[in-house]
């Protein structure tokens, strides 16, 4: 069983930039393809990126095509995800999940593992 903490959320005025960090620890993180969801007030969790076990693979959601980059380094055990040209619109709680099988999915119910959430705040 993998545990995964986030970090970097705070908040940052539109146009701004933030970095998240996805920290694994019990198990190496190569093993899981990752995602990275969040949750407006109010709303259901929704995709934002993944990326395969070895990164050679990512898929992002329209809304944050172009502005964010998901990445990871399976030597430190951690995945990123690199937020730019912020939008009030990109304010929720984010959340880093792991997935068992070899492929990078966009579904929620795919994911084994989640983290606890990281909260952004982007203010216009």
């Amino acid at each position: 069983q993998v545990q995964l903490v986030e970090s970097g959320g705070g908040l940052v005025q539109a146009g701004g930039s933030l970095r998240l960090s996805c920290a694994a620890s019990g198990r190496t993180v190569s093993m899981y393809a990752m995602g990275w969801f969040r949750q407006a007030p109010g709303k259901g969790r929704e995709f934002v990126a993944c990326i395969s076990r070895t990164g050679d693979y990512t898929y992002y959601a329209d809304p944050v095509k172009g502005r964010f980059t998901i990445s990871r380094d399976n030597a430190k055990n951690t995945v990123y995800l690199q937020m730019d040209s912020l939008k009030p619109e990109d304010t929720a709680v984010y959340y880093c999940a792991a997935d068992q099988s070899p492929y990078a999915s966009s579904r929620v119910r795919e994911y084994d593992y989640w983290g606890q959430g990281t909260r952004v705040t982007v203010s216009s």
